[in-house]
């Protein structure tokens, strides 16, 4: 087949080569955001007199013939036209003839490549930032239901303090905020127009690359044509948003499956979202979280692969940039699949409160509210923190939590303990006082989720 850009050469391409050099097997997932681009810049070129209008009606005419034609199936494409954009050029100059030859005026793959994939990824935030709204939403509606089951809050995997699982839900809450954010900002930068910029100087021709911003959704034009077509910060950025998303998926996951272990039974997953052992029969595997925290590893090396193309690359454009684009469709891929199954599978979980209320009681969870109280009675808190480290030290040799412990026992650490030590060291005072912005508290949680669905409806 003869190559669209080969009037210089005299030898046909080795199939070798041209299997190695097309892209077209992962980036005809940019069909439409291509044609679109073509129809706006096929507009522009009509409006300007840069081609005749009657050529530029006949195209838009047809790329949106070849667009319903894509969709329904009736359109293949082939791997000697290398790439989408080399493919839907050859089906329109196969239809409309030499009309369709002056669609490429004023314009180079280079440029057009990268506003494909601008377009491209710009929809698949919208698309990923609504799946994180809707496990966001999934989060507080677990806290609500939640608001008064006590669990332990751990430091170093070590029991530390009383909270609830409504505090523990609220915090994934906020990482899902930032990640919303972290899009919205990446989607921001995106939002330069590089078409135009031409191979890497833009063109001698009067293009109008404000009227093509504005048909396309974009803030403006890039102001550098060289960085127009070689910038890739916006896969970068991406790339680099989607992996904290798998880091907070992961850090969950890790939490889930060691929640729905016999030594915590914290949680347990629903049979749909369950796996069984080929030969021990009694085994219920959270293999959901298992695989999503297994999948955060694809999701990082992606990012580091980009990193690395870029990183040695000259001004402007060069062939290694096409290896842009395998890594973040992969990883885009790869949060589309973890997150609708991972908000399903944890509205789907049996929560074990009692287990939960159980587990904040080893561990001596209120000794720092013990403290605290010897603080409030006039105690410095250094001296405090001494006394109920060896009150702790003598309920362990007795087998005692500090509760249990007779009102004489703690006076022989400090005469300042009464009976009022009891409320004070109940793990309910210990998650109700702490009602500072940010606590545990029930009041406190229940402003976090008011604000947060306010967030919500913004996004």
């Amino acid at each position: 087949m003869a190559k669209l850009w080969g009037g210089r050469f005299q030898k046909a391409t080795d199939k070798k080569v041209d299997d190695f050099n097309s892209s077209i097997r992962f980036d005809s997932r940019m069909y439409k955001q291509d044609i679109t681009g073509s129809i706006a810049h096929a507009k522009m070129l009509g409006k300007q007199n840069i081609i005749p209008e009657d050529d530029s009606a006949l195209i838009v005419k047809t790329l949106k013939e070849i667009l319903d034609d894509i969709e329904n199936g009736n359109v293949g494409f082939e791997i000697d036209a290398e790439d989408i954009h080399m493919n839907i050029e050859k089906i329109l100059t196969e239809r409309i003839g030499d009309a369709g030859k002056r669609l490429h005026t004023a314009r180079s793959r280079n440029d057009q490549v990268a506003l494909d994939l601008r377009m491209y990824l710009k929809d698949e935030v919208d698309e990923i930032t609504s799946m994180l709204k809707n496990l966001a939403e999934t989060l507080i509606l677990l806290a609500k239901n939640n608001l008064d089951t006590i669990m332990p809050g751990y430091t170093h995997l070590q029991k530390a303090q009383p909270v609830t699982a409504a505090h523990h839900f609220m915090a994934y809450v906020e990482m899902i905020k930032r990640d919303i954010g972290r899009l919205a900002d990446a989607k921001k930068r995106m939002n330069s127009l590089p078409l135009g910029s031409g191979a890497l100087a833009t063109s001698t021709y009067p293009i109008d690359r404000d009227f093509v911003a504005t048909e396309l959704g974009f803030d403006g034009p890039c102001l550098n044509s060289l960085d127009g077509v070689s910038d890739r910060d916006f896969v970068i950025e991406l790339s680099a948003a989607l992996s904290i998303i798998m880091v907070h998926l992961s850090r969950f996951s890790e939490e889930l499956i060691l929640w729905n272990t016999d030594e915590f039974s914290f949680v347990e997953m629903d049979d749909g979202f369950s796996t069984g052992s080929s030969i021990m029969p009694q085994k219920k595997n959270p293999d959901v979280a298992e695989l999503i925290r297994g999948k955060a590893g694809r999701v990082f090396g992606n990012l580091m692969g980009i990193l690395t193309v870029m990183k040695g690359i000259p001004l402007a454009y060069n062939k290694d940039m096409q290896e842009d684009k395998e890594g973040i469709f992969d990883s885009i891929d790869t949060i589309k699949l973890c997150l609708p199954v991972f908000t399903d599978m944890i509205a789907t979980m049996r929560i074990n409160k009692d287990n939960m209320r159980k587990g904040a009681g080893g561990g001596f969870t209120n000794a720092t509210d013990a403290a605290d109280y010897l603080v409030k009675k006039g105690v410095p808190f250094r001296n405090a923190h001494e006394i109920i480290g060896k009150l702790v030290f003598y309920s362990i040799e007795h087998s005692k939590s500090l509760e249990q412990l007779e009102l004489a026992e703690f006076k022989q650490f400090s005469d300042v303990f009464e009976n009022d030590v009891y409320e004070a060291i109940s793990f309910e005072s210990c998650v109700s006082y702490r009602s500072v912005i940010g606590g545990p508290a029930k009041e406190t949680v229940m402003l976090a989720i008011e604000k947060n669905e306010e967030f919500l409806k913004t996004v």
